[in-house]
């Protein structure tokens, strides 16, 4: 073979991802460009992307990179990295996550490619374990109802200032914190609080609670593992008229008074020691409960139970009217992206080992802690607290140096402070490490000790006062799956009942459901990843650093900015963290009156929401009939507010799903009167390698890294939300106690240095296995299968925008108004009745009511395109149908969508058309076929009676009558 061949051979193989990962062929690209029109690629992207924004240059990446060199790459970062036994606790705890949930649920693509439960009748699995999650958190915490998950610990109690500060008769503006809550969540409360006029204030909670304050928040057991009785606190809270916030930790709940027993009003947490990865920081589920008089103002989202259209029980998102999206600059939370899939498992987890085994689990971790302080007692040393659960303090004095330096050559990571350490033990530490640790701390002494010998004389460690007598998890979910056999298969039956990217096309405008790829998602397992606390000495994760900086280059170069912040752990902390940056910037220069954010009414709810949590006031900029921003009014708008303007939040492409021409104008326009650029990142699937934002005037974007990098969404989370910056606003970058940032940072946004590092080697594989050039392609097909489907539609549908050559960007907004006008069909039946082709619907009614939005991604081949764009339009058959007069609407298949096997089966078929009209519209969908599980959910009746937990029987069983 000659080297030339040679060399074309080498790069056919290192390029096999790439086609792996797009999904149409060369054949059916050049079939596609066809039907459009273009003679190449290269010829409808000079078309749709205006000219004066395009990058000159290719991304300065390296060249694509097999699957097998990449993991063997990632398994040389991976083995940098060292993993000791973690004791250092402060929230993170070694965990035992069953290998049934493990293969499951988390390697698991049916479960890690479904998307946010929006249309709930195609997703009754997940809500069904989100609402175990709710339970499980209800129960453990005392309190009556608890959201879906929200994103670290740090941020939930953040979450629960601002609720406080709304919900609290005390009318203050102090939010008092324990001085003993984990040092990370008093970080990112200072960051969370000052822009919203709040001032934190750090002190012994036993002391006199200032008057001006609207909450207190206490930790359950605290950071130095003491367990307290709290009862008197709150009560002198509550006699202020404060609420009462308590950070608790769910497997010490198993042994301890629950918070809402001794008069909480509010519990936050972390579910990560329920069977999830330590991961770096994450990701991990956090907890938010509260009592029942304040459901409609809990942060994130809520899982409700109602019936659906046959009186049959069916779960659903609750309460969605309070929700960021829908409130916009009034919402008082800009929460978005949850975290779905690790509450999923940590529910499972729960499902899994039951009341009592938990109980147990509980019970063995604090046997061990008072046994190992009991031997360190009888060596000689101090324990700092009598109380305590899993945590002690030893004070070590003079022998601090020579504990820390044993433990360095044991292996094991110590919490270090100056005269004392720090040990928390969890559900993996043994008999034998409790030993270990003895010999490791005893030093010159001569006393020989014995597991069992010291435990037959150590009592327990927690108060009697305060020991749990209520019982928790008595729903039959908590009480069944024991066996690895019936959990098998409960994980089994939940994910046959919802649709997701393993199952069909998930067509989702914004929302870039791509190919998530087995080889990125298997790094994520590995012990070198999964296992190592977020708080590891530096030495000890020099691959974790590794890789980091090298995705944080590689998103830079993508993006043309100076600088990337990988700590945000969602696009919408992302969004927070980039207008903080602006915010501090302008403060530097003495211009911090700079508080107005311009905002085009296209944009997606948590911009607004971020703005205002940001301190920043929101004046809302027109869009034009075309969709596109309406210049005058942006003149109009930035000449009224120049002198206060910080900064205009622009999508791009938009969120209309065009690349607007004016968008240097528009950038320009707001730097000429001092204001920064932020310019969302939600749709960078459209411009990576062809434009780089960072190079055509935008100052600073968030990035998501759960859509255009890969990150599976989970079922609504987890998802990484990184910032790129101009060189001007690196300084202002998120620093972290851990991470030596500079002055000028700001506050962490996140518990942890890197929020969600577990899953950074997903992004990081993505981009390694596509280079430069596969990363271009990737946007050049995902642009020609969105003008594929506009252009195939587009007789049957109004495409509501378009750019210029009448091309849309990597989405497109079909027009359904005029068929409600003609015929009462709305979005929701078109989704319902998509439901019966196999379909998980469009972005519905986002940005325009009554209208569908369509992004199919690079990652669908041919085929599925053509199978949803025929499913559409023998949907607008059906339609035309009633236009005929052949049905009435209420007597048509749209109406009574989706279908159930259950509808079928019935003994009476009353309706205008045959049952398989209604089932099998087309005659393809007899293989294969998806069966809803449930008919159309009653949202009103769900938000009439609304049941945030899993009910009993009688709860609903009369719903239908």
């Amino acid at each position: 073979m000659t080297d030339n061949r040679l060399a074309f051979a080498e790069q056919e193989e290192s390029e096999e991802f790439i086609r792996r990962h797009i999904g149409p062929s060369p054949e059916e690209q050049a079939e596609m460009l066809d039907a459009l029109g273009y003679e190449s690629l290269d010829a409808l992207i000079d078309a749709a992307v205006p000219a004066k924004i395009r990058s000159k240059d290719p991304l300065d990446l390296p060249p694509a990179q097999t699957e097998s060199a990449v993991l063997q790459k990632l398994r040389q970062y991976a083995n940098n990295n060292t993993v000791n036994r973690t004791l250092i606790g402060m929230g993170y705890y070694g965990t035992r996550v069953p290998a049934v949930i493990l293969r499951n649920i988390l390697e698991n693509p049916a479960w890690y490619t479904a998307y946010t439960p929006y249309q709930p009748e195609i997703s009754q699995g997940r809500l069904e374990m989100l609402l175990n999650f709710q339970t499980m958190i209800g129960d453990l915490t005392g309190l009556e109802i608890a959201n879906a998950s929200l994103l670290d610990e740090a941020t939930a109690a953040a979450e629960a200032m601002a609720f406080a500060k709304k919900a609290a008769k005390n009318k203050g503006d102090v939010f008092f914190v324990s001085q003993n809550c984990h040092p990370q969540t008093i970080d990112v409360l200072k960051t969370r609080a000052e822009p919203i006029g709040v001032t934190v204030t750090v002190g012994d909670e036993t002391d006199v609670l200032p008057e001006d304050a609207f909450a207190i928040l206490l930790q359950y057991p605290d950071t130095n593992g003491a367990v307290g009785d709290y009862a008197a606190i709150v009560k002198k809270a509550h006699a202020q008229g404060a609420l009462a916030v308590v950070a608790a930790d769910l497997l010490a709940l198993t042994q301890l008074t629950p918070p809402g027993e001794f008069g909480a009003d509010v519990a936050i947490g972390t579910s990560q020691r329920f069977g999830v990865p330590l991961g770096f920081g994450g990701p991990h589920a956090a907890y938010f409960a509260t009592r029942d008089e304040y459901k409609r103002s809990i942060p994130g989202r809520i899982v409700g139970v109602s019936v659906d259209r046959n009186g049959d029980k069916a779960y659903r998102l609750a309460l969605q009217t309070r929700e960021q999206h829908i409130r916009r600059e009034k919402a008082t939370s800009n929460i978005c992206t949850a975290q779905v899939l690790l509450a999923v498992m940590s529910a499972a987890y729960a499902c899994y080992h039951g009341p009592d085994g938990l109980r147990k689990i509980g019970r063995r971790v604090h046997r061990r802690t008072a046994i190992l302080a009991q031997g360190l007692r009888e060596l000689g040393y101090t324990i700092a607290h009598d109380n305590f659960f899993d945590t002690i303090i030893v004070k070590t004095d003079d022998w601090t140096g020579s504990v820390i330096e044993a433990a360095r050559i044991e292996g094991v990571n110590l919490r270090i402070f100056d005269d004392r350490v720090g040990i928390s033990l969890d559900e993996t530490c043994t008999k034998e490490l409790v030993e270990r640790l003895w010999a490791m701390m005893a030093f010159d002494s001569m006393k020989e000790l014995t597991y069992e010998g010291v435990s037959a004389r150590t009592p327990d460690a927690l108060p009697e006062s305060l020991v749990r007598k209520s019982d928790f998890l008595t729903h039959p979910a908590f009480n069944t799956y024991h066996s690895e056999t019936e959990m098998l298969r409960y994980l089994r039956r939940l994910a046959d009942k919802d649709v997701a990217l393993d199952r069909s096309m998930i067509p989702l405008g914004s929302c870039t459901m791509k190919l998530n790829a087995t080889t990125e998602m298997i790094p994520v397992t590995w012990a070198a990843f999964s296992d190592i606390h977020p708080f590891a000495p530096r030495d000890q994760v020099e691959g974790y650093h590794q890789m980091i900086a090298e995705l944080e280059r590689m998103l830079a170069e993508i993006t043309g900015y100076a600088a990337v912040s990988l700590q945000p752990n969602a696009g919408s902390q992302g969004e927070y963290a980039g207008l903080l940056a602006i915010r501090a910037y302008h403060e530097s220069r003495g211009e911090g009156g700079r508080d107005i954010c311009l905002i085009p009414s296209s944009a997606h709810g948590t911009n607004p929401a971020s703005a205002a949590m940001a301190g920043m006031k929101v004046v809302v900029v027109k869009c034009d009939q075309n969709g596109n921003v309406d210049m005058e009014d942006l003149k109009a708008k930035v000449e009224q507010h120049s002198s206060s303007l910080a900064a205009l939040m622009v999508t791009y492409p938009s969120t209309h799903g065009v690349f607007e021409e004016t968008i240097t104008e528009i950038c320009d326009l707001i730097h000429e009167h001092g204001g920064q650029v932020y310019m969302d990142g939600a749709n960078l699937n459209a411009m990576v390698g062809i434009c780089k934002p960072g190079q055509f005037g935008s100052d600073v974007s968030h990035l998501n890294l759960h859509k255009t990098f890969c990150i599976p969404h989970g079922g609504g989370g987890p998802g990484v939300g990184p910032i790129g910056v101009g060189e001007h606003l690196a300084p202002f970058l998120p620093g972290h106690r851990n991470l030596g940032a500079p002055e000028s940072a700001i506050g962490p946004v996140s518990a942890a240095p890197y929020g969600s590092a577990g899953i950074l080697p997903i992004s990081w594989s993505y981009i390694e296995l596509m280079g430069a050039n596969g990363l271009r392609k990737a946007t050049e097909v995902a642009i020609l299968s969105a003008n594929y489907i506009a252009q195939r539609l587009e007789a049957h549908f109004p495409v509501l925008y378009k750019g210029k050559n009448g091309l849309v960007a990597h989405e497109c907004i079909i027009d359904l108004r005029p068929l409600k006008d003609a015929t009462g069909v709305t979005v929701d039946d078109v989704a319902k009745r998509l439901m019966d082709y196999g379909f998980h619907a469009p972005t519905m009614s986002f940005p325009v009511a009554g209208t569908l939005m369509i992004e199919p991604t690079e990652s669908e081949p041919l085929s599925e395109l053509d199978r949803f764009c025929e499913a559409m339009i023998a949907i607008r058959a059906e339609i035309a149908e009633i236009e005929g007069g052949t049905y009435a609407y209420e007597d048509s298949p749209l109406a009574h969508a989706p279908h159930t096997a259950g509808d079928l089966m019935a003994d009476n078929w009353e309706r205008k058309y045959s049952r398989e009209r209604g089932a099998f519209p087309i005659k393809s969908l007899r293989e294969g076929k998806y069966w809803p599980p449930v008919a159309r959910i009653d949202q009103a009746y769900g938000d009439k009676n609304l049941i945030c937990s899993c009910p009993p029987v009688e709860a609903y069983q009369d719903a239908a009558e």
